[in-house]
């Protein structure tokens, strides 16, 4: 163990340390990015049980699997991002949500409601959605 610690300490030079918070801002920067676009293009009733979604109507079924295969891949990237954002400093929860949403998988409606009833995450998504002039969240 205390070798394995020397050894960390002897490899750790400026230009790593500069690489990863480099790597941190630039991760903690796309990452608010798109939680703010995401909070702000949902509709307002998503998090409403009366919700239906109508996923690209008018696309061929090439289009609208191919479309929701990257959306799942994205949205599993976010959900990964959002747990070491947990970890470390960031917008862990509000990452999570956005990954959650992107997924499609059974069960993820109560998830996804426990997490934005959060009276700290529902403020800052809806003063988000202020900002941009739409209409706040509603929630059952």
């Amino acid at each position: 163990m205390i070798e394995w610690l020397s050894e960390f300490w002897q490899s750790l030079t400026l230009d790593r340390v500069l690489f990863g918070v480099g790597l941190f801002i630039v991760s903690l920067l796309v990452s608010a990015l798109v939680v703010a676009v995401v909070i702000v293009k949902i509709p307002a009733n998503y998090f409403s049980s009366h919700y239906q979604q109508d996923f690209l109507p008018n696309s061929s079924w090439l289009t609208r699997w191919g479309v929701v295969i990257a959306k799942n891949v994205v949205g599993a990237i976010l959900v990964l991002a959002g747990i070491v954002m947990l970890i470390g400093p960031g917008q862990g929860v509000l990452t999570i949500l956005i990954g959650l949403i992107m997924l499609d998988i059974p069960g993820k409606r109560p998830l996804e409601a426990r997490i934005i009833k959060r009276p700290t995450i529902l403020a800052a998504a809806n003063a988000l959605r202020a900002r941009y002039g739409k209409e706040p969240l509603i929630l059952d």
